[in-house]
C-alpha cells in the first residue's frame, strides 16, 4: 500500500475534524468547554474543601504540637452542648469571596513552614505576636464574621448571662465593639503581651 492511499492516523483525523468548519464546530466547542468547566470548578472546590478540614490544619508539627494542643483544653474543643468549632471554623470566612482572599493569604504561612520559620516551638513562640496580631486584625476588620457564625448579640438573652458578662455585652454592642476587642486568647494561649500597649 502507498502512501497516497493508506488512512491517516486516528489523531490526524480529529486534528481534519476539528480545523474542517462544519455546523457541530461552536456546538463541540462549548459543549467541550462547559464539561471542562464543571469538572475544573467541581476539582477546584474539592481541592478548597479538602484544605478546610482540621485534619489538613494541624497536619503540619507546628500546628498540631502548639496551638491545637491548647485549643484541645478550651470550650470550643470540648463542652456540655457536644458542639465543637474546629479550625476552619474560627480562621476561614464561610462566604466565597472572603475565603479565597483567606486562602492566598494563607500561602504565607506555608512560606514560614517550608523555610522552617516556626518549626521549633521557640521559634512558634518568638512568631507568635506578630502571627496573633494578624488574625486579631483580621477578625476586627471582618466584625469577627466567624465567631458571629455561632454567636450574635442579636440573639443574645443577657438576662441568662452572668451580671459581668451582660453588662460587658451590652456595653459592647453600644460600643459598636466586635468580639476579637475583648475576647483574645479565647482557644490559644496569648502571647507575651510585656510589649504591647495596655495589653491588647
Amino acid at each position: 500500500m502507498d502512501k497516497s492511499t493508506r488512512k491517516p492516523g486516528i489523531i490526524r483525523r480529529i486534528w481534519q475534524w476539528w480545523r474542517r468548519p462544519s455546523r457541530l464546530a461552536l456546538g463541540t466547542l462549548l459543549l467541550i468547554g462547559f464539561a471542562g468547566g464543571i469538572i475544573f470548578w467541581g476539582g477546584f472546590n474539592t481541592g478548597m474543601e479538602m484544605t478546610n478540614r482540621e485534619e489538613f490544619c494541624i497536619g503540619c508539627h507546628e500546628m498540631r504540637a502548639n496551638v491545637y494542643e491548647e485549643y484541645m483544653q478550651t470550650v470550643h474543643y470540648n463542652n456540655r452542648s457536644g458542639v465543637r468549632a474546629t479550625c476552619p471554623d474560627c480562621h476561614v470566612p464561610h462566604e466565597w469571596g472572603p475565603k479565597i482572599i483567606r486562602k492566598i493569604q494563607a500561602s504565607k504561612e506555608l512560606y514560614a513552614k517550608a523555610f522552617g520559620l516556626i518549626d521549633t516551638p521557640q521559634k512558634f513562640d518568638d512568631h507568635r505576636l506578630a502571627m496573633a496580631q494578624n488574625e486579631w486584625r483580621r477578625m476586627k476588620n471582618n466584625n469577627s464574621q466567624e465567631c458571629r457564625n455561632c454567636h450574635n448579640f442579636d440573639y443574645m438573652d443577657f438576662t441568662a448571662q452572668k451580671t459581668v458578662a451582660a453588662k460587658m455585652h451590652d456595653k459592647a454592642v453600644k460600643d459598636g465593639q466586635t468580639c476579637v476587642d475583648c475576647h483574645k486568647g479565647i482557644a490559644h494561649k496569648l502571647p507575651d503581651m510585656s510589649e504591647v500597649k495596655n495589653g491588647f
